[in-house]
């Protein structure tokens, strides 16, 4: 591992930005809710405790999740929003033992888990040495967001996350920019592509932000350094290719593709145990 990376990996743990379960209520088996589908075996509605979640706050069918119907539950990322509201927000106070907590603290967690998510964006930003030239936008703004996930349950609740993912999303294009810039990348972004033919294509450097890979043929595609991020990537075909250096590509979005062993990963990226 690269000194770089090994940097990354200490602010993110440093911000909190890694899940860490055991230190969490079950707010993601709680707050949301869930649609019966090919992700999650039944209906459960917001601020319903998930019939399989134990008196412990931990998963009673964690292993065989998959197996039993709910793959949307493997692929879901709290980006430690789960233990920052738990054991900071509400100091270790749990909604079971007191029931009067829980309506703030599901309201809380919606919202944490994006201010982490745009944590965890800008931190990478702030990784990329071509991004230099943004560098003091970039941390104050993560600074900014840092504090804001430290204030109380209402302060967090009432947090215009859509005013703050357009002014970040403005500042993480332009360092993408600047880390893509001579590799003459192609513009894809928003594209839909589900469902696309793209096995072994080139799309070093390109802009995939928030587009439709679903089901999406990249075998043995050249994904170096394209820009992932928001991509869905949803059962996309990822056998063979390389994502080395990828931008913003984050484990949920691995872990809702296909891959294999042949499938290259940047660092800090874990290869699926169902690939």
């Amino acid at each position: 591992m690269s000194h770089a990376y090994d940097a990354l990996e200490a602010d993110r743990t440093g911000l909190g930005l890694r899940a860490d379960c055991g230190a969490c209520f079950g707010l993601c088996c709680v707050a949301l809710p869930f649609t019966a589908s090919a992700d999650f075996a039944m209906d459960k509605e917001a601020g319903r405790p998930c019939p399989n979640l134990s008196a412990d706050f931990r998963c009673g069918i964690h292993a065989d999740l998959r197996q039993r119907g709910f793959s949307g539950c493997t692929v879901f990322d709290c980006f430690g929003a789960g233990q920052k509201v738990s054991q900071v927000t509400f100091h270790g106070r749990d909604w079971r033992r007191e029931p009067e907590s829980a309506g703030p603290m599901f309201a809380a967690f919606g919202v944490m888990r994006q201010l982490h998510e745009i944590l965890w964006y800008l931190t990478e930003a702030l990784a990329l040495p071509a991004a230099r030239p943004i560098h003091g936008d970039l941390r104050r703004r993560r600074d900014e967001i840092e504090r804001l996930t430290e204030s109380d349950a209402a302060a967090v609740a009432a947090a215009d996350v859509a005013a703050l993912r357009q002014e970040v999303g403005g500042l993480l294009q332009r360092a993408s920019a600047l880390a893509r810039a001579g590799l003459r990348g192609r513009d894809r972004r928003g594209a839909d592509l589900m469902g696309a033919r793209l096995r072994g294509a080139n799309l070093r450097g390109a802009d995939l932000r928030g587009s439709y890979l679903i089901a999406a043929d990249l075998r043995g595609a050249d994904l170096r350094s394209a820009d992932l991020l928001g991509a869905d990537l949803r059962n996309a075909d990822l056998r063979g290719a390389d994502l080395t250096g990828c931008l913003f590509l984050t484990q949920a979005q691995v872990n809702a593709a296909r891959g294999d062993a042949a499938t290259v990963l940047p660092p800090g990226l874990t290869r699926p145990a169902h690939w």
